[in-house]
């Protein structure tokens, strides 16, 4: 059975964004929460404090994907606003809360191997 996303942060336009609906889709992975990322912005300490609660960061880019054990060996804040913050200063998109998993860009292996 497929999990659920219970917050996501995107934008219909953006290209990324586009490929994880259609990988949720795909899934009939279902959202609780969401969030347009055009309308609403999140500040460095915004992002940070949407890892409240997070055991594990998968940050994805393109085919580069980094994950943090948050709960063992969390990083600096500077390093892990590295992998949330996008070039224009705001919260990349798309970004998904899966449970205790914070999914922040897309790569289709690692959304499998988290959403099933």
């Amino acid at each position: 059975m497929p999990k659920k996303i219970d917050w996501l942060y995107h934008r219909k336009s953006c290209v990324t964004c586009q490929r994880a609906e259609a990988h949720r889709d795909g899934a009939g992975v279902a959202v609780t929460e969401q969030v347009d990322a055009r309308k609403v912005r999140f500040t460095e300490a915004e992002a940070l404090k949407l890892l409240d609660g997070v055991e594990t960061l998968v940050a994805m880019k393109g085919p580069k994907v980094v994950r943090f054990d948050l709960k063992k060996d969390r990083p600096a804040d500077e390093e892990l606003l590295k992998h949330l913050m996008g070039p224009t200063g705001n919260l990349r998109a798309p970004a998904a809360r899966v449970g205790k998993t914070l999914l922040i860009g897309f790569n289709d292996e690692a959304y499998t191997q988290v959403l099933g």
